[in-house]
């Protein structure tokens, strides 16, 4: 596992996530097609689109390609947030991503050439995850 100082350092390096998008705490966004409240989902293609690759209520671990990600979890203590684990260009990176709508990142996309290989249902992310 990778600690988050070195996932910040080879993010800024390697610009592996594109983009990362946050909305006010109040607001949910609308759900992308495919990926219904309570699910993380692994899409195709930036933005939530594409095929839906990976659909899951629950842990998932598995080898899928992908560029966008959306934790559409409902609130629930110690279970709506999703530790995901992938690698880029032959190195592990973890990150922690909050439920739709926030405060925090719910979605990101990413660049080709990532896989995907857990996503692990936990409770709140830290200010560095």
């Amino acid at each position: 596992m990778m600690r988050t100082s070195a996932f910040t350092a080879a993010t800024a390096g390697a610009v592996i996530v594109l983009s990362a998008i946050t909305a006010p705490a109040a607001l949910a966004e609308p759900s992308p097609v495919g990926c219904e409240k309570e699910y993380f989902c692994v899409f195709e293609r930036p933005g939530q689109t594409g095929h839906l690759m990976v659909k899951a209520k629950g842990n998932w671990t598995g080898s899928i390609d992908g560029q966008s990600i959306f934790n559409n979890g409902t609130t629930h203590p110690n279970a709506d947030h999703v530790q995901v684990t992938y690698t880029y260009r032959g190195n592990t990176y973890e990150k922690c991503v909050h439920n739709n709508p926030g405060p925090g990142e719910y979605k990101m996309d990413f660049t080709e050439g990532v896989t995907f290989k857990k996503a692990t249902w936990r409770g709140e992310c830290g200010p560095d995850e």
